[in-house]
C-alpha cells in the first residue's frame, strides 16, 4: 500500500487515521478544488444505508476542524459493518 499525503489538520489527520484503521481507505480528490480526499468504506454495500454513507468527502479546509474530525469519525463508528468484518 502507497503512502498518502497528510491531511494539513493535525486533527483531522487523526480522524483519517482512525478511519484507516478500521478499514477504511483514502484515496485522492484529484483535482477537487475544495476536497483534500475521499474516504471509502471496506464494505460499499448498498444495503448499508442506500451506500449512502459508503463515500465521503474530506475537506481540505474545514471551517471547523474539530466538527470535521468528528463527522470522519461517527461515518466510521455508524457504519453497519464496523466490527462485523468484511464478509
Amino acid at each position: 500500500m502507497g503512502r498518502r499525503k497528510r491531511h494539513p489538520n493535525k486533527v483531522v489527520e487523526r480522524a483519517v487515521r482512525y478511519a484507516e484503521e478500521a478499514g477504511w481507505q483514502v484515496t485522492s480528490a484529484g483535482k477537487s478544488a475544495h476536497a483534500w480526499g475521499i474516504l471509502k468504506c471496506p464494505s460499499n454495500d448498498a444495503d448499508c444505508r442506500c451506500g449512502k454513507f459508503c463515500r465521503n468527502s474530506i475537506w481540505s479546509t474545514p471551517r471547523t476542524p474539530e466538527s470535521h474530525a468528528r463527522q470522519v469519525r461517527q461515518w466510521v463508528d455508524n457504519c453497519i459493518y464496523q466490527g462485523k468484518g468484511n464478509d
